[in-house]
């Protein structure tokens, strides 16, 4: 019988402290509040020339981790009054990776570079606009190259504290890109960027690699950590309380474990359930399709400011799921807005189809906190009908345990926090159509596939609409039934084509960004190829982006 980690919780207080790595960080480093230690059971083993991608969920000690390996923060071994000295600490490691790796950051003085989690908090810390800093920092000669490669030209005379959320990620990845080091740190790199420059990021982390540098990620976006990691580990335990870092493995079944919540090597549950999904497994028989209700809308266009957007006519259905692809600054918002009758099209061509009118729920991308008081009464106030409705707190709010965070202020909670509320905030209102923007945001792995079943499962029940715009391909080739594929020249000019199937859309979407993807046989899910690799040729030269088959 496997072990559950419930069960690990229990017994782990008895197994000798001296037996085990653990390192406490001060509650300012672990976001859950009222924790004021956080032990972390052995360590990530990273080895020079390869990308090792950390996966697990929030505040289980992947961070911390990080400053282990960093040197920044020593291990104490489980001795919290008289911590070992490094001599104590090498020998416990004596005989494992670790121990040649200490020794390399002790003897030989190495270089470590963390790219810090909350970009946000950057423009606190670094003053000057983005070209001086750049500039001052550029020790490889690459500022030129890598501000073509991040996009990173259009803002380099703007402030640092003027730059919106995916420049900053982008200026903290090329900072740390141009500085010489022994050991490249990235904690969560792909946050506030879209589909394009996520891979662009993650191309960039791999342009590190040297045959004695080291390079470490934390990332929830399991795409992107298949795509840049050379192997894996995973962690698990209870958030805030202890963490448990597993054996290193190949990068696939690292990302499969992780899923299925079960850790082979060690014969231990850590989830009750595996995260494993089929793309397609909501299709309902023709009959039933019929039943639904459709809805049309003509061909339109919008121009605001310098920028123009195109929407071609097309059409969708209840209980139907429309997510929509294309890099920020196309007018996936401009057009929900247009069918939420908040802003007018310009024209409208063909006057046999009116635009109709729809309810909408609309969850926003950026959620700024102003309500001064409990999420009870936040939800009480603005969802009543649906907060009491038991089908409801079955169906959306204990998945997305929201029970947790009654009793605390809104404003108070954190980034994932807020996201949760917000998504079940958006699904409470009575509404024709659901817009999601980025649900993703701040969420871990897990709470991502989560909220994606949520959703999926509310949309199909409600007999409601939902349009999405996700960057995380996971969670959108999960929940979408059609997509939306943006075209065009961002912040310019763009077109919205027609809602048109998973596998044709994807292919058209995957084309623009020159990537493949193909099927895990395991779990069905979304795998990108490594450029240039065999099966990234071959899908290429058969016009196949998008490969659905085992």
């Amino acid at each position: 019988m496997p072990l559950k980690s419930s069960t690990f919780q229990k017994t782990w207080k008895r197994i000798p402290l001296t037996d085990m790595g653990l390192i406490p960080s001060s509650c300012t480093a672990c976001p859950f509040r009222g924790i004021t230690d956080l032990a972390t059971y052995r360590l990530p083993v990273p080895r020079p020339g390869q990308v090792l991608g950390l996966v697990g969920t929030n505040g289980i000690g992947k961070s911390t981790a990080l400053k282990v390996l960093a040197g920044k923060l020593k291990p104490n071994l489980g001795r919290f009054k008289n911590p070992p000295d490094w001599q104590e600490i090498l020998t416990y490691f004596r005989g494992s990776e670790l121990q040649n790796y200490f020794t390399r950051i002790l003897e030989d003085n190495l270089k470590a570079i963390i790219k810090p989690q909350y970009v946000d908090h950057i423009p606190k810390a670094v003053q000057g606009n983005v070209g001086q800093v750049l500039e001052q920092k550029d020790e490889r000669d690459m500022k030129s190259e890598l501000c073509v490669d991040l996009e990173l030209n259009q803002v380099i005379d703007r402030n640092v504290g003027d730059l919106s959320g995916g420049e900053l990620q982008r200026f903290a990845i090329a900072v740390v890109a141009v500085q010489n080091a022994e050991i490249y740190m990235f904690d969560e790199p792909s946050s506030y960027l879209d589909v394009k420059q996520r891979l662009k990021a993650a191309q960039v982390v791999r342009s590190l690699l040297r045959p004695n540098s080291y390079v470490i990620v934390v990332e929830h976006d399991l795409s992107v950590l298949d795509y840049l990691s050379d192997f894996i580990c995973c962690l698990y335990g209870k958030p805030g309380a202890y963490g448990v870092v597993t054996l290193p493995f190949s990068v696939r079944e690292g990302i499969n474990i992780f899923l299925a919540g079960f850790v082979p090597t060690e014969n231990l549950r850590f989830r009750d359930e595996s995260l494993t999904f089929k793309i397609a497994e909501t299709q309902e028989n023709a009959e039933e399709i019929e039943t639904y209700q459709r809805y049309k809308y003509p061909t339109m266009s919008k121009t605001q400011g310098n920028f123009k957007l195109t929407v071609v006519e097309g059409e969708f259905t209840d209980s139907q799921i429309v997510v929509m692809l294309g890099e920020n600054g196309t007018g996936k918002t401009t057009f929900i807005r247009m069918l939420a009758g908040l802003l007018k099209p310009d024209t409208v061509e063909g006057t046999d189809i009116e635009i109709p009118e729809f309810n909408v729920s609309y969850k926003p991308q950026k959620i700024s906190p102003k309500f001064q008081n409990t999420v009870r009464h936040l939800l009480h106030q603005k969802i009543r009908d649906s907060y009491m409705h038991p089908q409801f707190v079955s169906d959306v709010m204990k998945p997305l345990q929201i029970e947790q965070l009654m009793d605390q202020e809104v404003v108070n909670l954190s980034g994932g926090e807020l996201q949760r509320v917000a998504i079940c905030l958006c699904l409470g209102k009575p509404a024709d159509i659901y817009l999601i923007d980025e649900p993703s945001a701040y969420l871990d792995s897990e709470q991502r596939i989560v909220a994606s079943k949520v959703i999926k499962r509310f949309i199909l029940h409600a007999k409601k609409t939902a349009f999405i715009v996700e960057h995380d391909f996971i969670m959108a080739t999960y929940l979408a039934d059609k997509v939306i594929v943006y075209e065009g020249r961002p912040s310019i000019d763009c077109t919205a084509n027609a809602p048109q199937s998973l596998v044709s859309g994807m292919n058209k979407f995957l084309s623009h960004l020159d990537i493949t993807f193909r099927r895990d046989p395991t779990n069905y899910r979304p795998r990108i190829n490594k450029l240039e690799s065999t099966k990234d040729r071959e899908q290429k030269s058969a016009g196949s982006y998008y490969y659905l088959d085992d």
